[in-house]
């Protein structure tokens, strides 16, 4: 009996040698309008191993426009986007809250998120083979920077207002039901974002992240583990300096920029942590050839790849040549297929 997804993900993140690396293709709008031949040749070829089943919230978050349209979008929260291209997310240019203690009570908490339909994502779940994670994807450090502004909130979290305060525990608070809801239905893992890197270093002081996040996160992986659910994570940029956060706090899966922080580097973590991709959007999958490629997968294996440990994934964004796109899945499979 040949392997499932769902078996081939297991025995990936735990390190049980499996018959290949997963595969998990993540596209932008812009780059699927601009090659839909191209980016169905290449689902259809090397089909993904993850999936996530649809929200099936019985009451919707009230938003306002599309955020991959040019114009303006409002988000769930009532952060305010302004999208001068269409296909990828436009950014916050006047925040909802100007001040902590006279605006917080603008914010909407999405509790509309917390009306799901369990039954039916248990039998989208149960008929699938794929891996199935779960639900919206909790990310405070970058929600309280769409609803205040980066630069205000880098300046406040030197010293948070109390209204600041408040309002962190209660959408820590809204996160973690969030993540037991769904932790409750029959979904593999759960999963949470922040953007955390420039591009050489963290945009907070390692320190200042491990007394304000890391206890949060800390949080999201009891929650997930105690229901015997994998716990993913995404973060962008250079966050060398945390892994061994992430490690300890027990992360199964993150993916991050591995070329940015430079692969060798964290040669440390295999074995310990699964590296949820991804091959260089930057500069190769934009600017490089499928021999670039093939290289660059074969060093992410050489340093990384402990029977597992590896997704063959990355990112169909604006600029990546569908052909480098392709020869990613084609040279994970070339270097970890078992025949």
């Amino acid at each position: 009996m040949s392997t499932t997804s769902r078996e081939l993900v297991y025995q990936t993140l735990n390190f049980e040698n499996p018959a290949r690396a997963p595969r998990d293709l993540w596209s932008l709008p812009i780059a699927t309008w601009q090659y839909p031949n191209e980016y169905r040749e290449i689902i259809e070829t090397f089909p993904p191993d993850l999936a996530s089943p649809g929200g099936h919230e019985r009451e919707r978050a009230k938003v306002v426009g599309d955020p991959y349209v040019a114009g303006e979008y409002i988000d769930e929260w009532g952060a305010r986007f302004i999208n001068i291209q269409p296909g990828v997310i436009g950014e916050v240019k006047e925040p909802l809250v100007q001040d902590w203690g006279e605006d917080a009570g603008r914010i909407h908490i999405p509790r509309e998120w917390l009306t799901i339909d369990i039954d039916a994502v248990n039998r989208e779940c149960g008929a699938s083979d794929k891996f199935m994670i779960g639900g919206p994807c909790p990310r405070p450090f970058e929600q309280m920077q769409f609803l205040r502004g980066t630069v205000n909130l880098y300046i406040d979290l030197m010293d948070p207002p109390p209204a600041m305060r408040d309002f962190m525990r209660e959408m820590h608070h809204f996160y973690c039901d969030l993540l037991t809801l769904w932790c409750q239905t029959d979904v593999d893992a759960v999963r949470f974002m922040d953007d955390w890197g420039a591009q050489s270093a963290l945009l907070i002081k390692p320190d200042l992240w491990r007394d304000i996040f890391k206890p949060m996160y800390r949080d999201y992986a009891e929650i997930a583990h105690s229901h015997g659910k994998k716990l993913f994570m995404h973060s962008d940029g250079h966050i060398l300096a945390i892994y061994p956060d992430l490690v300890e706090i027990g992360i199964d899966a993150v993916n991050s920029q591995v070329f940015c922080m430079g692969v060798e580097n964290l040669k440390p973590f295999a074995g310990r942590i699964t590296f949820w991709g991804e091959i260089d959007r930057q500069w190769l999958l934009p600017h490089g050839t499928p021999d670039d490629i093939d290289r660059a997968v074969r060093q992410v294996c050489e340093h990384l790849w402990r029977n597992g440990g590896c997704f063959a994934q990355c990112e169909f964004g604006a600029g990546a040549k569908p052909e480098n796109v392709r020869q990613v899945f084609a040279s994970w499979d070339k270097v970890t297929q078992r025949h």
